[in-house]
């Protein structure tokens, strides 16, 4: 809208546009003065809507940045997540890797250099024993070796069976590869038809039945299986330590499940199995009961470390100190509450510490449980 087009209009047509759009006081106006107030009201709603326009543009503008400030928000928490999931990996990285770490402390060749081994020994003629030390290095080398192999491979010890007098690599023949881990330094492996003859490596196996062999151990043959006796030599063993064998087996405890261990046990060792208490085989079965004196006594240790100026008493008694300030207390212990004040204090004089112990000791002698050897 402009003035020339708003002066071709008649005085009517100009009062009824400002009527329209309320402009006050246009009833008492000219033809002049009602063009200007006209064109006054439409410049000023055109700077209104203008102004709207870029209010609208600030908002749009304010939502495409809060828009944005949320997407930088999320690549944070998706920061914090895969930080979480590397966390995970490099866990995951580490156990696996001691797992596969066969590595193990290496006994020298006398002059000072490490060296690989792998010994089997023959425990009868279905088990055999594997012990290995190898040296960090010889681990390196296989991983090396294998390349982009190593890190799907596991490790594994091959066993192999010679015929005859064979040893070369041609006539052996790969029985199985038995999985193990890292931690460890010997395997016990089964095997079968005695009498054999059976070599085992150590290494890693990749896929393709790719094997990388660390250490080769010494060739063994397993006795004929009628050769071993009833007491044979698994069981010598055991009888060296029957008594901790039996009781970490569950021998004494209250289970009925455990009458077949006692049985066996008694039949293979050739002794009776149990509290000699609880069984007729003790050594007051045969006559009257006899009176069984039973003594019990106990001793106090307390042992500790301060500086080796200092010092300290022990119940108001002078306690001996080392050279490196550590020192060792013994004495006996009835039975009583017992409160043991330990005072420390600097070699200048200027500080003092002191430790107050506790000890309770209560001894109750049950009466004795007589049992009828005839029953």
């Amino acid at each position: 809208m402009t003035a020339a087009k708003l002066k071709t209009r008649t005085v009517r047509d100009l009062a009824a546009m400002a009527k329209k759009k309320r402009i006050a006081g246009w009833h008492s106006m000219r033809k002049d003065d009602l063009v200007r107030a006209l064109l006054k009201q439409a410049k000023s709603r055109a700077a209104k809507a203008a102004k709207q326009g870029k209010s609208t543009c600030r908002r749009k503008t304010g939502a495409k940045s809060a828009t944005a400030k949320a997407g930088r928000s999320n690549p944070s928490r998706k920061t914090v997540l895969t930080a979480y999931a590397q966390r995970r990996l490099r866990k995951i990285k580490s156990k696996s890797a001691q797992s596969k770490d066969l590595s193990f402390k290496s006994v020298g060749d006398g002059n000072g250099r490490l060296k690989d081994r792998l010994v089997v020994m023959v425990r009868d003629p279905y088990w055999l024993h594997a012990y290995w030390e190898l040296t960090r290095a010889s681990i390196e080398r296989a991983r090396v070796a294998l390349g982009q192999h190593w890190h799907g491979a596991r490790p594994v010890l091959r066993l192999s069976e010679l015929p005859g007098n064979a040893t070369t690599n041609l006539s052996r023949r790969v029985v199985r590869d038995i999985p193990i881990h890292g931690g460890v330094n010997n395997w016990y492996i089964d095997v079968q038809n005695p009498p054999s003859r059976y070599q085992v490596d150590v290494g890693y196996l990749a896929e393709g039945d790719v094997f990388f062999s660390v250490a080769r151990s010494n060739v063994v043959s397993t006795p004929h299986a009628s050769m071993g006796d009833s007491f044979d030599k698994n069981w010598a063993e055991v009888a060296k330590d029957f008594d901790r064998i039996y009781a970490m087996s569950g021998g004494y405890t209250a289970e009925e499940t455990n009458r077949e261990l006692k049985e066996v046990f008694e039949d293979r060792l050739r002794r009776p199995m149990g509290d000699p208490a609880s069984t007729r085989f003790g050594l007051g079965a045969a006559g009257m009961p006899h009176d069984l004196d039973v003594e019990v006594d106990t001793e106090l240790i307390i042992h500790g470390a301060t500086a080796p100026d200092a010092h300290v008493t022990l119940r108001g008694e002078p306690v001996h100190l080392r050279s490196d300030g550590t020192f060792a207390v013994r004495f006996s212990l009835p039975d009583r509450r017992h409160v043991l004040p330990l005072v420390a204090s600097s070699g200048d004089g200027v500080q003092q510490r002191t430790v107050v112990l506790s000890v309770d000791r209560n001894t109750k002698v049950m009466e004795p449980v007589i049992r009828d050897p005839s029953a």
